[in-house]
C-alpha cells in the first residue's frame, strides 16, 4: 500500500519468473507491483529471489517518490543485460529497499505462474469486458465506407476508449493490405495488422485482429478493429469523434 506522495506498492500472490538467454534470472513467490506510471504496474523482485549476478555499474536517476537509485548489469552464463537492473537501497519506501526492478524488455521471457505474459505485468485492477451488440457501426476513410456492421463486439477496457470489433464479412477487404506489424497485449494476446488503401493513399496499420486471443478474450477471435482516433467512426449514425487514447 502507499501513502501521500508515494507510488502505489502491493505484494502480488503470483509466482513470477524472468529468463535471459534461456537461463532463469529470477523466480519469486512474492513480487512487488509498483505503479511507477498511471496505466500499469512494474514488477520489483526480492533480491534474494534473483538467480542472476547483479553487477553494480553506478548511480541511476533520482526518483522524487523512490529516492536515489543504483544501476546493475544482469549477468547469466549465456549473456548480459547491460543496465537492466535497478535498485533503491535507501528508499524512503521501506518495501523497495530489498527488491530490484528488472527492465522488462531486456528479459527474453516473463512468466506469471506457468503462462507467458507480454508487454507489461497484468494489472489486477484492470478489466476487459467484451459485449455482443446490435449497434450499427460504420467506418469511413477519405469518404469511402470501408466497414459497415450491425453485429459488433464492443470491448470495454479500464481507462481506454471502447473498441469496436467487426466480423471480417462486414469489412471491405479489398481495401486492406497485410502488414508485418505484430503487437502484444497482456490481456488479449498477439495482434496482427493491416494497412488501408484508398485510391493512391495507404494508411499504415489502421486495422488489427487477434486471431488466437487468450481464453478470456475469445469473443473477439477473428474479428477486426479500427483505430477510432484515426478514422471516421459512426455508431448508430452518430460520429464517434477521434478520442485521445493512452494506448495510441
Amino acid at each position: 500500500m502507499s501513502g501521500a506522495g508515494r507510488v502505489k506498492v502491493e505484494v502480488s500472490k503470483k509466482r513470477v519468473r524472468a529468463y535471459l538467454g534461456g537461463e532463469l534470472v529470477a523466480d519469486t513467490l512474492a513480487p512487488l507491483m509498483v505503479w511507477e506510471g498511471p496505466h500499469y504496474p512494474t514488477y520489483y523482485i526480492p533480491v534474494a529471489d534473483v538467480r542472476a549476478t547483479l553487477v553494480p555499474i553506478g548511480p541511476g536517476q533520482r526518483s522524487p517518490s523512490r529516492g536515489e537509485s543504483e544501476l546493475y548489469d544482469v549477468k547469466v552464463g549465456n549473456g548480459t543485460a547491460a543496465g537492466a537492473g535497478l535498485r533503491y537501497p535507501a528508499s524512503g519506501i521501506d518495501e523497495l529497499r530489498q527488491v530490484v526492478r528488472l527492465q522488462w524488455d531486456a528479459m527474453d521471457e516473463w512468466m506469471e505462474e506457468d503462462e507467458p505474459v507480454y508487454t507489461h505485468p497484468r494489472d489486477p485492477y484492470h478489466r476487459v469486458d467484451i459485449l455482443a451488440s446490435t449497434r450499427h457501426v460504420s467506418v469511413v476513410i477519405d469518404g469511402v465506407t470501408v466497414a459497415d456492421s450491425h453485429q459488433p463486439r464492443i470491448l470495454f477496457e479500464t481507462g481506454l476508449v471502447p473498441r469496436y470489433y467487426l466480423p471480417l464479412g462486414d469489412i471491405r477487404l479489398e481495401h486492406l493490405r497485410p502488414s508485418d506489424t505484430v503487437t502484444h497485449c497482456p490481456y488479449k494476446g498477439a495482434a496482427s495488422y493491416w494497412s488501408v488503401a484508398i485510391g493512391e493513399a495507404v494508411y499504415p496499420d489502421l486495422v488489427w485482429i487477434y486471431r488466437a486471443p487468450f481464453p478470456e478474450s475469445q469473443k473477439i477471435a477473428g474479428m477486426a478493429s479500427f483505430y477510432n482516433e484515426k478514422v471516421e467512426l459512426f455508431v448508430d449514425g452518430v460520429p464517434h469523434g477521434r478520442p485521445a487514447n493512452p494506448s495510441s
